[in-house]
């Protein structure tokens, strides 16, 4: 993967403006904050989203695939407040769990989820080189 980025274009923190690739596409639907007995352990927005990426690693796993090779990435979020007052933890949680990755990413606040309890969703898109 070759990270785009616009020689006269600030670089941006925690993310890519694009990202080109080739390789066997893998998607992953969007993952909330539940455990695999789909119960939330956490109920804080940090915990979500630690338990939320886990299971997005998880799903690439089953491809062969891993945090390095996830080029495109959403978080949906239901709370802009959450978001920002969580950044450090969740940049903490970021850098032991996907290391130096930094896929294209876009987060947008939406009004709920299907489960309640969630505070959050991650969908995600993996390019694995063939």
């Amino acid at each position: 993967m070759r990270t785009l980025q616009p020689a006269h274009w600030p670089r941006p923190k925690g993310y890519a403006n694009g990202i080109e690739a080739e390789g066997r596409i893998v998607f992953v639907g969007g993952q909330i904050g539940w455990d695999d007995e789909e119960k939330f352990g956490d109920r804080d927005f940090s915990g979500q989203f630690r338990q939320a990426l886990q299971n997005t690693l998880t799903i690439l796993k089953e491809a062969a695939a891993g945090p390095e090779h996830i080029a495109r990435m959403t978080i949906f979020v239901s709370s802009r407040e959450d978001y920002v007052s969580s950044r450090a933890e969740l940049g903490v949680i970021w850098k032991e769990l996907m290391g130096k990755s930094f896929p294209a990413m876009a987060v947008i606040i939406v009004n709920g989820f299907v489960e309640p309890e969630a505070r959050l969703e991650i969908e995600a898109t993996a390019v694995v080189p063939h």
